[in-house]
């Protein structure tokens, strides 16, 4: 199992879907399969909200994911967000625990520009909705949290933590440098 993380709206399943396809990796989707689960549990009608759930609930939701991603054979790639920015704080995308019951083979980290993330933040809320903070701060924030994550995440499964940068008009030279690593 690959582990592409960053934070929203850096272009995680832009740069990845396409390379996953061809290189015969199937595409899981950790937020998605959270949703699916606070959907049912707990009445969560927006894949936004599980971020306002109280960490229990949410520690919860991600123990019933580890264990259904515990069960997956073969080759995929699982995009995720390294971690959860909370009211209560950052939490991590991917606990020990989780990480524990996972066939991780390496970790790719993309990152952008801010103004880049930024761009890409309004035009996914124009198209989907999605609220995501587009502070020039809290983005520089939430990529420092992310990136020391990123460093344990790798000492805790033993492999290697790959950064990529998804620039705008360079989607191409990102794809390269991931395709490496599968």
């Amino acid at each position: 199992m690959i582990i592409i993380l960053g934070v929203p709206g850096v272009g995680k399943s832009t740069v990845i879907k396409p390379l996953a396809e061809a290189k015969g990796y199937r595409m899981l989707n950790y937020g998605d399969m959270m949703f699916e689960i606070a959907s049912k549990e707990f009445g969560v009608d927006h894949r936004d909200k599980i971020r306002a759930l109280p960490k229990e609930k949410q520690f919860e939701i991600q123990e019933k994911v580890a264990l259904v991603l515990a069960k997956e054979k073969g080759k995929v790639i699982l995009d995720t967000h390294c971690s959860i920015q909370t009211p209560q704080g950052y939490l991590p995308g991917l606990p020990k625990k989780l990480l524990e019951k996972l066939p991780v083979t390496g970790l790719v980290y993309v990152t952008a520009p801010v103004e880049e993330i930024i761009d890409r933040r309004k035009k996914d809320f124009e198209a989907t909705g999605r609220v995501r903070p587009t502070e020039p701060k809290a983005i520089l924030e939430h990529e420092g949290v992310n990136r020391e994550l990123l460093s344990a995440y790798a000492f805790f499964c033993g492999v290697p933590a790959m950064i990529i940068e998804n620039r705008n008009g360079k989607l191409e030279e990102a794809r390269e440098k991931v395709s490496a690593i599968l």
